[in-house]
């Protein structure tokens, strides 16, 4: 069983980038003009109004060029006030199950639901010190800022809200849910400025989800955004969440979480410990112990997530993640019924 992920020690002809591997000039580092490489910007490389221009016009481009047509975001047709009762089809979500009318004909209904006129999402973003970390395109958090940007693009729309609740591990920071682009636009510059935590300091996604529990809010769309890595006691909080809300979980990944190369014997640190180790990456077996034990615990929050409620969307700093978020989007529109999918 592996923890909180460690990150490799920077290489000294880039210290400006901690805990990379790449070169700002790497292709793949979204220093490209809009991010053509299917990278988000990284933002320590340049001025965050700049970069966020940039991603702003990526995802417009990309998402409105590949989802024609109307939609509701990323939970198209959800809502909370009842609508008319239909007969149950497989793959329909069971929790809209109308027990009296099945009772009553011995033929299984759900009951649908009118989508809101206005929605109001909250993002739970984690940049806990585990997300200052990247050896592919970016670093996870650039990832996890841009996974932020989408979500605002597919629901700030029509009126509805978008607030966040930002945590590092040292400190909690939230935002009011507003509406329009401008708050949205406010919100992410926002979001881009806050502190990196310090060494030896631990997420806390726990109690970022219990401050959108107490009190209870109006029924909506949660969109949490972390790499789900360390202790599990955030399973509780998300499964309160989705008792009341459709949930979104945005899982960040790096691919050396999953496995390691062959580059002999490597020194990494503990970003929220601060903790050093000798990894012997030039054993086989090592590694493919490392693997499997990565795959376990990933299969622990995939298992979390869907006992949740909650649609399961993966970005990796390593692929495209714009197409990512298309292709989960398109599936969730095929899917039609709103809930979470598992």
């Amino acid at each position: 069983m592996i923890g909180r992920r460690r990150r490799a020690e920077p290489p000294p002809a880039a210290p400006e980038h901690k805990g990379l591997l790449l070169h700002p000039a790497t292709p793949g580092s979204g220093t490209g003009p809009g991010g053509e490489d299917g990278s988000p910007p990284r933002f320590a490389d340049g001025p965050a109004d700049v970069l966020l221009r940039r991603l702003e016009l990526t995802v417009r481009r990309r998402l409105d060029g590949l989802l024609q047509g109307d939609h509701l975001g990323l939970v198209p047709g959800s809502g909370s006030e009842a609508g008319d009762s239909r007969t149950y089809h497989p793959g329909d979500d069971v929790r809209r199950m109308d027990w009296p009318v099945t009772a009553r004909t011995q033929v299984a209904h759900v009951r649908e639901t009118i989508a809101d006129r206005e929605l109001e999402t909250w993002a739970v973003v984690d940049l806990s010190a585990s997300l200052d970390f990247g050896t592919a395109n970016c670093q996870k958090r650039d990832l996890a800022i841009a996974g932020l940007a989408a979500v605002g693009h597919l629901t700030v729309h029509g009126g509805n809200r978008l607030g966040a609740v930002v945590t590092t591990g040292e400190r909690v920071d939230r935002y009011p849910a507003l509406a329009g682009r401008l708050a949205a636009e406010r919100l992410l510059r926002s979001v881009v400025a806050t502190p990196r935590a310090g060494t030896g300091r631990r997420g806390d996604l726990a109690a970022a989800l219990e401050t959108l529990r107490r009190p209870p809010r109006r029924r909506g769309l949660v969109v949490v955004i972390s790499d789900f890595l360390g202790d599990d006691d955030w399973e509780r909080p998300l499964r309160g969440l989705g008792a009341r809300h459709d949930l979104l979980a945005v899982e960040v990944v790096d691919p050396r979480e999953l496995e390691l190369p062959d580059v002999g014997l490597l020194t990494v640190v503990d970003p929220e410990t601060g903790q050093t180790l000798e990894v012997p990456t030039g054993d086989a077996e090592f590694r493919a112990r490392y693997a499997e034990g990565a795959a376990a615990q990933r299969a622990r929050v995939a298992a979390a997530l869907r006992r949740a409620g909650a649609g399961h969307l993966h970005l990796r700093t390593d692929r495209d993640w714009l197409m990512d978020v298309v292709r989960f989007v398109a599936e969730r529109r095929r899917a039609g019924s709103g809930g979470a999918s598992r």
